[in-house]
């Protein structure tokens, strides 16, 4: 606040309450402490109401001459049972163990544990508050990181993505094998109804059988139905968009494609804003034509960057970013980075690195790999493992291996597809962040950078076989307790088996004392002091 300010402010703090210090909770009342307490001792009083039950019933369930019964019972069996008692439960928990291998590498949690924290803790009476209370900064920062951890490890759409006509039918073409999965199709027509279709849709024909085309397996089909949408409205952006993606076998022919949606685009677009206001349909129309419009764009800045034409690229890419900053989930900066790179402007690529290479945001491997690269070229033709060793490294050296080991750390799969020493495929149409997928589409754009670089690929090599040679997979997860436990327990109980069927009389001697000890214990607990 001004300080001219400085008797209103007065006179407001005298009539208010005085506010809490930042950082520190105000102190709970009773009501708060006993709620906690109950919370934290619920685990404790279900056991002690449970154990006060039993001791209160023993009477009249009659539960030491039951115990003494069962006692008598198991004296007289004889080897073969406990042979087949320890053998059935070393399969059953063989069983546990191998659901739970699966389960976990599947799905990277224990199924045994998912369930106790479910539906085992809430009856217990522990919770866990989602929702960072304002007086605990702390907590609202570490749900923040998990959220960030969270984003950084999912399915993202491949920023740089190729042209399914020009570019993944040609190696149809070749091979007669299919580039793309079911799985990664599936997840780009689900983009695509996402982006392209909205609830206003019923109000032009074109776009209902545009709504029908996307959802469409085949691709025959999804050309034909574009085509009876060009039928019904000549001005249809999005069945030009799937022209220029499926049906178009050169960039050249895409780039055409992609032009005369962007005239129909922008006429829509225009459109949808003076009509914004009148209703929450309009508004809903208006983001799908927005997406459009942007999509329609980035392509074309993809096609003038295949064509040569690198500057043009730049330029509408850097439009794009200005014209729609809230989109940066598209990561059009890292369409940016890569024709930056191939421009060999690597001031302009520091800058961008700088806006987006933010704690905030979510990393990838082009953001992570890039400022490692730029740390590099200070440093990489003059770089020698030998010179290295016997002076050390210098603060230039040290900040391009630093930046090295942040990369590998994000994702460790790319120094091989960039050291060749796994060969390249074409990059999926959508990467898991941090993984393999992720790894391939870097390389398979970004490895002419590193080669442009002398010296890149040795010092990458050098940090890379120094230090993370050994990491195949990050982040690097424990086995679960559970797969422990279900482990030794099989084990074991298959040992007991195993004994029992050998050493019979032994092991029934040793299960008789056992039983024995059993029932002495019961009596002596039962006994009147």
């Amino acid at each position: 606040m001004a300080d001219g300010d400085g008797s209103g402010a007065a006179a407001a703090a005298a009539a208010s309450p005085p506010a809490p210090t930042p950082g520190l909770s105000p102190p709970p009342g009773w009501r708060e402490r006993l709620r906690a307490g109950l919370a934290g001792t619920g685990a404790s009083l279900w056991l002690v109401a449970g154990l006060g039950l039993l001791y209160a019933l023993r009477v009249p369930l009659r539960l030491w001459e039951n115990v003494a019964a069962v006692t008598i019972f198991l004296n007289s069996l004889t080897p073969k049972f406990y042979v087949a008692l320890t053998g059935t439960s070393s399969l059953i928990s063989g069983l546990i163990f191998i659901f739970e291998w699966w389960y976990f590498h599947k799905h990277g949690t224990s199924f045994i544990e998912q369930v106790s924290v479910s539906h085992l803790r809430p009856l217990m009476g522990g919770t866990e508050s989602s929702i960072a209370e304002p007086g605990f900064p702390s907590s609202s920062r570490e749900s923040e990181t998990s959220k960030q951890n969270l984003s950084e490890c999912k399915v993202w759409r491949n920023p740089l993505n190729l042209f399914r006509g020009a570019e993944y039918r040609r190696y149809t073409w070749v091979t007669g094998k299919e580039p793309l999965t079911y799985y990664d199709m599936n997840l780009s027509a689900q983009d695509h109804q996402t982006f392209f279709t909205c609830d206003t849709d019923f109000l032009r024909p074109s776009d209902i059988v545009m709504q029908k085309a996307w959802r469409e397996r085949n691709p025959p089909a999804r050309i034909k139905a574009a085509y009876q949408a060009l039928e019904l409205n000549n001005d249809c952006a999005t069945a030009y968009v799937l022209l220029a993606e499926e049906e178009a076998t050169t960039i050249v022919d895409a780039e055409r494609l992609f032009k005369q949606a962007l005239k129909a685009g922008e006429t829509i677009y225009r459109r949808s804003q003076q009509c914004q206001h009148q209703s929450p349909q309009h508004e809903a129309q208006l983001r799908r034509d927005t997406n459009v419009l942007v999509y329609i764009k980035r392509r074309l800045a993809m096609c003038a960057r295949k064509l040569g034409r690198i500057r043009e690229a730049v330029k509408i890419m850097r439009d794009l970013m200005k014209e729609f900053p809230p989109l940066t989930m598209l990561n059009i900066h890292e369409n940016l980075l890569e024709s930056l790179l191939e421009l060999q402007a690597y001031a302009d690529v520091q800058a961008v690195l700088a806006k987006y290479d933010d704690i905030s945001l979510p990393k990838s491997a082009a953001i992570c790999y890039t400022a490692a690269l730029l740390k590099t070229r200070t440093v990489s033709d003059k770089f020698s493992p030998e010179t290295a060793s016997r002076r050390g490294l210098s603060t230039a050296e040290i900040n391009a291996v630093e930046a090295i080991h942040r990369a590998v750390e994000f994702n460790p799969h790319v120094p091989k597809y960039l050291l060749e020493m796994k060969s390249l495929i074409l990059p999926p149409e959508h990467i898991l962040k941090r993984g393999d997928s992720e790894a391939i589409a870097y390389a398979f754009f970004h490895l002419q950078h590193w080669k442009r670089i002398e010296g890149a690929l040795n010092l990458l090599q050098c940090t890379w076989e120094g230090t993370f040679h050994h990491v195949s997979v990050y982040p690097k997860k424990e086995l679960p307790f559970f797969i422990h436990f279900t482990a030794g327990l099989c084990s074991s109980t298959a040992m007991i088996a195993l004994l029992t069927h050998q050493f019979p009389e032994i092991m029934g001697v040793f299960a008789k004392a056992m039983a024995l000890k059993v029932t002495i214990s019961l009596v002596w607990r039962q006994a009147p002091y």
